[in-house]
């Protein structure tokens, strides 16, 4: 006589709750695990993010001060050199007192126009609307005369070779040449004595190319046992300027007294 044996079916059910057990507890783990790689995923992307707001804002803040910087310094030694003159020649000239003090008053509006420039750039009308005149753009190398005039004007000669064809350059690139000029003329003018400058710009297809000679004592801060090093705020912000467009600059004393500012700047990124 046939006979089912049915005595396998309890140890079989108790394997398979044993097996879903596991696989609970396991399945369970694996989501704790992937709980905190989630976690730690977006802790990592917020001090990724925080770190990248940090660059940006410390980025910011050194291009601001370098405009300052460059606007300030510039203007503000014009207007103390034609000042200066200005009461010299008070009494005895007082026609070229008028035209120094009138140098003092373009330098001061020059001042104002450009730093409300850089001020409106920062802090734009929170509704969109604004009745001042349209602000300015940036100086570019296409006012490199006006600028000269004004350093010639205040007592120091200067003169200019443009060599290359000249082309239209991208805005930054534009502005850095122009600074670089103004920095070095400024503190020829605030430090030479009796000197002249010569100022050289170079077009090519890849680069731009900017020399600025001047005669005379050395007039730039840096250790003559090291020529080349230089510790003053403008000459730092120009080689900060050139090195973001991945540019060379280098400014040393000359040996026959005064000091040269080169600075070479691919048109396009490395």
């Amino acid at each position: 006589m046939w006979r089912s044996d049915t005595g396998w079916l309890p140890a079989a059910l108790a394997a398979a709750v044993a097996a879903t057990l596991v696989l609970a507890i396991a399945l369970a783990h694996t989501r704790r695990l992937h709980r905190r790689a989630l976690e730690r995923q977006r802790w990592l992307l917020e001090r990724e993010h925080q770190h990248t707001t940090r660059v940006a804002v410390d980025a910011e803040r050194a291009r601001i001060a370098r405009e300052l910087h460059d606007i300030v310094s510039h203007n503000v030694s014009l207007m103390v050199v034609q000042a200066n003159a200005a009461r010299e020649v008070l009494d005895t000239m007082p026609r070229e007192a008028a035209g120094a003090l009138t140098a003092v008053e373009t330098a001061g509006r020059d001042t104002m126009t450009e730093l409300r420039h850089l001020l409106g750039v920062l802090a734009p009308d929170q509704n969109g609307e604004d009745d001042d005149p349209p602000l300015a753009p940036q100086p570019g190398l296409d006012q490199l005369g006006r600028l000269v005039d004004r350093i010639a004007f205040a007592g120091l000669p200067v003169e200019v070779r443009i060599s290359g064809e000249p082309h239209p350059l991208p805005t930054g690139i534009d502005v850095t040449g122009y600074r670089i000029v103004q920095e070095a003329l400024t503190n020829a003018l605030k430090h030479g004595t009796g000197g002249e400058a010569e100022v050289a710009i170079k077009y090519t297809r890849h680069h731009l190319r900017v020399e600025v000679l001047t005669t005379g004592p050395s007039v730039l801060n840096g250790d003559p046992a090291t020529p080349g090093t230089t510790t003053g705020r403008g000459l730092t912000g120009l080689h900060e300027r050139v090195s973001v467009y991945g540019g060379v600059f280098d400014a040393r004393r000359r040996l026959g007294g005064g000091f040269r500012v080169r600075a070479r700047i691919p048109l396009r990124r490395p």
